[in-house]
């Protein structure tokens, strides 16, 4: 049958992605300086292996053949949806020339390096020249999907299958007055809150085995994933059996770590939470990495910064860091979701959040659309956030070098988190609805029965469902502005006293 040929095949193609995965994981962790150029070289070559086992004409005879055998099923049937799901993949790769997918691995694996080192203290000319070629591999990977009616589409649709930039813009033009509303009540009429609390000098080690502690609670499972550290924390879905996450720690700070380690710890509950039949399948992958971005952003904010999350975790936390017995749970409360514009976005609170997020896709969609150079990048930056935020960074590394993704070529990936905030706040409200219990049990300590939820009506469908069918099964709506404003407006109108 050619459905278990292509089956098997798209088994194969999941192993070969799975090396590739363990090697950019590898990359970003522990590979020694002088082996980038090496692994640069083995990762173009599994790109362009992978890529040309997909895009043959084989793979097009058998999911001609699988679309014949499945007729007659339910439109949901799982065979009739993995077929659906591998050949819109296929028809997408196959515009895609297998030189092009084998240079692109070798400039990111190349910028990565590169990138670390800028940010380490060689400055943006050092980065300069990588992203000049990671925006015009992207412009021409745009091209390969022409006509459209943005550049931004081809490359959202990578991430978010049936987002468009129109939409984005939408969903932006609705929120961004929101927040500078929001932001401007709060510095000019709300109650100052002091976050000095959070400071100080707060050991790795035990910011470390406290955020395992939580983790555990979570239900990540340690069987199957491991937590490391890098630059940048991200999450490495190798396989189903084997999900790496990684986080940093500064010693300054006693929340930050803990607060990387519930966001990547939210990816790491989806992959590890799809369904063991869909593992090594078509349907085997999150829907979309707004939704991945939902469960990240669920976990670190409307949990992680919740009054009632704390009211359990908080004791033990003051047991790892004696300094805090002497500071109240209610003000370590208001410190943790403190409103002020800063300069990292993994750092920002709620409510300036997503301003960061519409900087950065501003700022791509100028670089791909070829109105402004890589070269004019940092200044355009920090004029951006002086307009945003009110603050400009004082050095590229808390600026324009911040983030990982534009050095891996993800042009497109930013507006997931925005999306994934959005979503975050009404599926909390949809568990809510089903489990009116569910904020107790979280003050209890009882993490698992939120993971149980998200589990049957999120992670354990994959990419059964497109991404707003799957949201709307979840919770009713598609993706909406107005309910994470209003959970804004509750959440902060109390904290700020307005």
């Amino acid at each position: 049958m050619s459905l278990t040929k292509l089956k098997r095949r798209v088994s194969e193609l999941a192993d070969l992605g799975a090396a590739i995965h363990l090697l950019h994981w590898d990359l970003e962790t522990y590979l020694p300086p002088g082996a980038v150029a090496d692994r640069a070289s083995q990762l173009a070559l599994l790109g362009r292996m992978e890529h040309e086992l997909f895009v043959s004409e084989e793979v097009g005879e058998w999911l001609e053949a699988a679309a014949g055998e499945v007729r007659g099923l339910p439109p949901d049937a799982d065979d009739v949806r993995a077929v659906e799901v591998t050949r819109r993949d296929w028809l997408r790769a196959r515009r895609v020339p297998a030189a092009w997918v084998e240079e692109f691995a070798r400039l990111g694996s190349l910028a990565q390096h590169a990138w670390r080192e800028a940010r380490a203290g060689a400055g943006f000319g050092h980065f300069r020249a990588h992203l000049e070629r990671l925006v015009a591999a992207r412009r021409e990977y745009a091209g390969f999907f022409a006509p459209y009616e943005s550049v931004y589409d081809p490359l959202l649709e990578d991430f978010e299958p049936g987002m468009t930039a129109r939409r984005v813009g939408a969903l932006f033009d609705e929120l961004r007055p929101a927040l500078v509303t929001l932001v401007a009540e709060i510095r000019e009429r709300g109650r100052p809150i002091d976050a000095g609390c959070l400071a100080g000098d707060f050991d790795e080690a035990a910011q470390e085995a406290f955020g395992l502690a939580v983790l555990r609670r979570m239900g990540f499972d340690f069987e199957r994933g491991r937590q490391d550290r890098s630059a940048h924390p991200f999450t490495s879905p190798v396989a189903r059996g084997d999900v790496r996450i990684t986080t940093r720690f500064d010693r300054r700070l006693v929340a930050s770590a803990l607060f990387s380690t519930m966001h990547e710890g939210g990816h790491a509950l989806y992959e590890q939470g799809i369904a063991e039949e869909y593992a090594r399948g078509a349907l085997g992958r999150a829907a979309s990495l707004g939704l991945h971005e939902s469960q990240s952003r669920l976990w670190e904010n409307v949990v992680g910064r919740s009054r009632g999350f704390w009211s359990h975790f908080y004791p033990q936390l003051q047991a790892h860091f004696p300094g805090l017995a002497a500071v109240p749970l209610e003000t370590f409360y208001r410190a943790i979701n403190r409103v002020e514009p800063s300069f990292i976005r993994v750092d920002a609170d709620e409510v300036t959040y997503n301003l960061h997020v519409m900087l950065r896709v501003d700022l791509e969609l100028a670089l791909l659309g070829g109105e402004l150079a890589v070269a004019e990048l940092p200044a355009a930056w920090n004029d951006r956030m002086r307009e945003y935020l009110g603050i400009v960074p004082p050095d590229d590394a808390r600026g324009v070098l911040q983030d990982i993704h534009w050095s891996g070529g993800s042009f497109g990936y930013f507006p997931t988190y925005c999306l994934g905030n959005l979503a975050a706040v009404q599926i909390w409200d949809a568990a809510v609805r089903d489990d009116p219990g569910l904020p107790a049990a979280i003050a209890r300590g009882e993490l698992g029965r939120l993971r149980e939820w998200l589990g049957a009506k999120v992670h354990r469908h994959g990419r059964k469902y497109e991404p707003d069918d799957l949201l709307r099964r979840a919770t009713g709506r598609p993706v909406e502005a107005g309910p994470y404003v209003a959970y804004l407006r509750s959440k902060y109108g109390e904290l700020y006293g307005l």
